[in-house]
């Protein structure tokens, strides 16, 4: 596969932050080796706004029944036969301006590596966010990397997740997993990690903004970390010793935070997730759909 030969395809699904949308696209005609498509897959026409329109890079826009795992498939099946590598970007992850450059470098040098995932510079998921604006400062501070540091994964984390086409024959989201999906990832990349090697690399970073809206409410997140984790051992797609470790570490965080939550986490919400899904294991109808009736 030549350097110049290899087409790279960024996929972002988005629900309801059209304003966050259009910055995380213009960005994306930073980088130092520009994609050779990008598929935003969207649920409804205001999820995009005027993108077409403000874009700094051409896009295309395309339509799938809300739900990360359904989007994602949609925008897989829009470029097949297209791309050699695909981008999942989530719609808050500012990437470094050499983030597809340094993708095909990685890809190029191992045949073998069929998904790969990045270092992430700062991930506003674990406190209350971070701004567009402090997103673009950081990766336009950050350097590349001289030591380079890389560990081989059994699955990996979505926000930006790399996938070499040609090992994802036949692999899709699972869309069992509703709305936000909560461990599509891990499923997915699982089991790609089946057809070959799986890496975290430094020499792919970003900053993923964690921005709160267009987010699961907190019951039903609770709800999803019990129940998905539990759906994938059964599929055999996530390694137990994760699964535990997402469901007893979130469950415990739930339980101690409820009486002095994050001013950005809905603890209690969650915590009440966390119960009704051991209530219906117990009762042996835990599924992931039933968020939906929440």
């Amino acid at each position: 596969m030549g350097h110049n030969k290899v087409r790279v395809f960024v996929i972002v699904a988005t629900v309801g932050r059209a304003d966050l949308l259009q910055h995380t696209v213009n960005q994306l005609a930073k980088q130092t080796r520009p994609p050779d498509g990008i598929v935003i897959c969207a649920s409804t026409d205001s999820d995009v706004g005027d993108l077409e329109q403000k874009a700094s890079l051409p896009v295309e826009i395309i339509f799938a029944e809300k739900g990360l795992p359904r989007q994602r498939n949609a925008g897989l099946r829009h470029i097949a036969g297209r791309a050699d590598i695909v981008v999942f970007f989530d719609d808050d992850f500012v990437p470094a301006h050499n983030y597809l450059e340094a993708l095909v470098e990685v890809f190029a040098l191992r045949p073998n590596l069929v998904g790969a995932t990045g270092k992430l510079l700062a991930d506003g998921i674990k406190s209350a966010g971070i701004s567009f604006e402090q997103g673009v400062a950081m990766v336009d501070a950050h350097r590349p990397a001289d030591i380079i540091q890389e560990r081989s994964l059994p699955a990996l984390y979505g926000c930006n997740l790399c996938v070499r086409m040609a090992a994802a024959e036949n692999i899709w989201f699972d869309e069992t997993l509703p709305l936000y999906g909560w461990q599509e990832d891990v499923d997915f990349s699982f089991q790609l990690g089946r057809n070959g090697i799986l890496i975290y690399t430094n020499l792919l970073t970003g900053v993923h903004l964690g921005m709160k809206g267009g987010r699961t409410s907190g019951k039903r997140l609770g709800y999803s970390q019990i129940a998905n984790p539990v759906y994938l051992l059964h599929k055999k797609t996530i390694p137990p010793k994760l699964a535990w470790r997402l469901m007893s570490r979130n469950f415990i965080a739930n339980l101690a935070r409820s009486f002095y939550p994050e001013p950005h986490v809905d603890r209690f919400g969650r915590l009440q997730g966390n119960a009704v899904a051991f209530f219906d294991l117990c009762a042996g109808r835990l599924h992931p759909q039933r968020i939906l009736k929440l």
